[in-house]
């Protein structure tokens, strides 16, 4: 991908089965465009994968980036492309269940997660760690994200969140107006899906933002 190789540990979701990991790389602008990450700023990326995005992050002068993901191979995966890669200096991989591993006190520019976007029952029990990555029982990794992604941040900073036509768009914006926070639409693009490629599947960007400019927590 991008022109470089990859290595993809066993039980990491492979980015080349769909179009997702390259849409998440557009929509920042890591593909040659005009990217959203600050010059020479932080990025966390949750829900890492194979760390393809975090490294295209470093790549483009991030000068620290952190790539998470709750599959410790994941992670470990990360870790090893940034070394194949040459920027180990300044990516750090860590498993984490969405913020819960990372250091209290750090803060970052950018925030981004390309969502496991597919709403499952609330009693949905994952058959392997290739469901957490679309899977989202009850929304409630979302919920959280809503709720703790903003005091990430860095006062100038953005928490972003990367969704699909394919989830619960309409869920996904009570359950934000119930913790208090805004979605704001910044990017949309269309990809044809399907074996004929009449699927048009739109993904969103959106920024996460506190309503009324508090970050107060909501359970």
């Amino acid at each position: 991908m991008y022109d470089r190789e990859w290595d993809l540990f066993e039980d990491v979701f492979p980015p080349v089965y769909t179009r997702s990991t390259a849409v998440s790389v557009e929509l920042l602008g890591l593909d040659g465009g005009s990217t959203r990450l600050p010059e020479r700023g932080s990025l966390l990326e949750v829900g890492c994968g194979a760390g393809v995005l975090a490294v295209l992050g470093a790549l483009a002068g991030c000068e620290r980036v952190v790539a998470s993901d709750i599959n410790p191979q994941a992670a470990a995966n990360a870790a090893r492309n940034a070394e194949r890669h040459g920027v180990q200096d300044r990516l750090r991989s860590v498993q984490s269940d969405l913020f819960a591993a990372l250091d209290p006190g750090e803060r970052f520019d950018t925030i981004f997660w390309h969502s496991n976007y597919v709403r499952g029952p609330e009693d949905y029990e994952f058959d392997s760690v290739h469901d957490q990555a679309y899977i989202d029982p009850g929304y409630e990794a979302h919920r959280r994200y809503l709720i703790e992604a903003p005091h990430w941040t860095t006062p100038e900073g953005s928490a972003l969140l990367h969704f699909c036509s394919r989830g619960d768009i309409e869920a996904l914006r009570r359950i934000a107006e119930s913790c208090d926070r805004g979605l704001r639409l910044l990017r949309t693009i269309e990809v044809h899906e399907g074996e004929y490629g009449d699927d048009v599947v739109e993904h969103l960007l959106f920024e996460v933002n506190p309503l009324n400019g508090s970050a107060a927590t909501s359970s």
